[in-house]
């Protein structure tokens, strides 16, 4: 048993009555709202956030405790039809995470319905042998006669163990989500320690930030070919911590795009990312920000590698 683990059991004994532990897998289509109810339900940022579709690019773990149990989310890709390598490996990843859960959560943007991508989506559960339940977000957008509607047409089509409607901007339902997963997970030792809220080493988490804030900054002018790697991390003295990252991109025109005019736009970037990760690392953070152009870095194993996706053939 590693020390992790050792930790994981010591709290999980201190705690009153069996434990319970568990993956549940957060699928579902792009933008309808998974990342945002992951930190929800984590209780802190652990997936980054944005109104650009596809933001998260490979499974993010965020874990939860709740009664004697701990709830590892783990937030998936969306689900979409594929066009380029990029999209298959997050579609993959998305479909092999849900395989690898104990539960699987879909998660449907009311306003949106089955309309497109979820349809497809349902279609695929269907080989999934999982228990499932459904959750229709957004509720606060939609009429209940609407919902209700909606909740009856995706029971037909998948035998959901439990259907929730919520809003995870504001949280409502989300604590009956919680009590459902915390009493139905299986009984048995916590994998992570009690105060370990998700599995992304701090490196890849401080570049999804900054991923992040590039993507609200230029969610219009810069399309998806870009990627953020944190190339040095440095634990100073002053107790301080000083951060190198690059961000890559496919063409010059980019690189113009992502400086802005007399560099405007990266400082923007910079100083919103700073501010988060050093709320995040409760310490000064020192962040410096390059932007290279590297070609056709979407077809780069690994590149893939770094953003924890297979590379598809």
């Amino acid at each position: 048993m590693t020390q992790e683990e050792d930790i994981a059991a010591e709290a999980a004994a201190e705690t009153h009555g069996p434990t319970h532990s568990g993956f549940v897998a957060l699928i579902g289509p792009t933008n309808a709202g998974k990342s945002t109810l992951v930190n929800r339900l984590v209780g802190a940022k652990v997936s980054i956030v944005s109104h650009k579709v596809q933001t998260t690019r490979a499974i993010v773990r965020g874990i939860a405790i709740h009664d004697n149990a701990q709830i590892v989310f783990m937030d998936t890709p969306g689900i979409f039809k594929p066009r380029r390598r990029l999209d298959r490996a997050m579609v993959t990843s998305a479909w092999g995470g849900a395989k690898d859960a104990d539960l699987i959560m879909l998660l449907i943007d009311s306003e949106r319905g089955l309309r497109g991508d979820a349809e497809a989506i349902l279609e695929g559960l269907k080989e999934v042998q999982q228990p499932k339940i459904l959750v229709l977000n957004k509720i606060d957008r939609v009429n209940r006669e609407d919902l209700l509607a909606l909740a009856a047409a995706a029971n037909e089509k998948i035998a959901f163990e439990r259907t929730f409607m919520i809003s995870a901007e504001n949280g409502s339902g989300c604590d009956d989500v919680m009590d459902y997963l915390a009493s139905t997970l299986p009984e048995g030792p916590w994998y992570y320690p009690e105060d370990q809220i998700s599995d992304l080493p701090m490196r890849q988490l401080a570049a999804e930030i900054t991923r992040e804030k590039l993507f609200l900054r230029l969610h219009q002018e810069l399309p998806y070919s870009s990627h953020v790697e944190t190339e040095k991390w440095e634990e100073r003295q002053d107790g301080s911590v000083r951060i190198e990252q690059v961000i890559y991109v496919e063409r010059d025109s980019q690189k113009k795009i992502a400086l802005g005019k007399g560099g405007e736009t990266i400082k923007a970037i910079s100083t919103a990312a700073r501010k988060e990760l050093s709320e995040i690392l409760e310490q000064p953070v020192h962040l410096f920000l390059f932007v290279k152009v590297r070609e056709n870095w979407g077809d780069d194993p690994e590149r893939f590698r770094e953003m924890g996706l297979e590379f598809p053939r």
